[in-house]
């Protein structure tokens, strides 16, 4: 009687503990299932205090620098945010040594796309010291422009105040821009206007 009793708790034993493998390995099995289904917008790295600097065949073009980046590299268009501000400062090989400037309060990089969003307080400052101010930017690197659709505030290197009511579009060295539904106070006495030939 003894022997019995001691050989069913055995087997007793035995089966419960069986039962807790199989019942481990299927939840081991829904977990992997969903976790394949989660999203995988989240950061891949967050850096504090960074600094990126971008080059072309050596030469410096871009030079970034934000309290905090995170950056999202497990998705199919991996993209940097800075959200608690960026300020970026740009290179030109004629000029190298007086770089422009944009800052913002967010800025938002596309990785392979190379473009660039800036929101909140934008303000950019070329090499060549004109001002621009507005809310928001978007700098396509591979077309080399510069647009937004918001009002722009802009103020040369003479002092001119000039107001694109509706956004503008810049070649991204600010060698030339077009204003919509402009307005300002131009100083045509300091401005070279080309006369038309006859």
């Amino acid at each position: 009687m003894n022997l019995i009793s001691k050989i069913s708790y055995k087997n007793i034993a035995y089966l419960f503990s069986c039962a807790i493998f199989f019942v481990f390995t299927s939840c081991e099995e829904d977990l992997t299932k969903q976790n394949g289904n989660q999203s995988k917008n989240f950061p891949s790295q967050i850096i504090n205090n960074a600094k990126i600097i971008q080059r072309d065949s050596g030469f410096v073009t871009l030079r970034a620098t934000a309290p905090i980046i995170e950056k999202y590299e497990l998705i199919d268009s991996p993209y940097t945010v800075a959200r608690k501000g960026m300020k970026i400062e740009f290179f030109d090989k004629k000029n190298p040594k007086k770089p422009g400037n944009i800052t913002a309060k967010f800025a938002k990089i596309y990785d392979y796309k190379q473009f660039f969003e800036a929101r909140g307080n934008v303000k950019i400052l070329t090499n060549d010291g004109q001002r621009f101010a507005t809310q928001s930017v978007f700098w396509d690197q591979r077309k080399k422009r510069i647009y937004t659709r918001d009002t722009v505030y802009t103020t040369t290197a003479d002092g001119s105040v000039l107001v694109g009511a509706n956004g503008m579009t810049a070649k991204d060295d600010f060698s030339e821009y077009t204003f919509y539904k402009n307005s300002g106070d131009l100083d045509i006495s300091k401005t070279k206007i080309a006369e038309s030939k006859k």
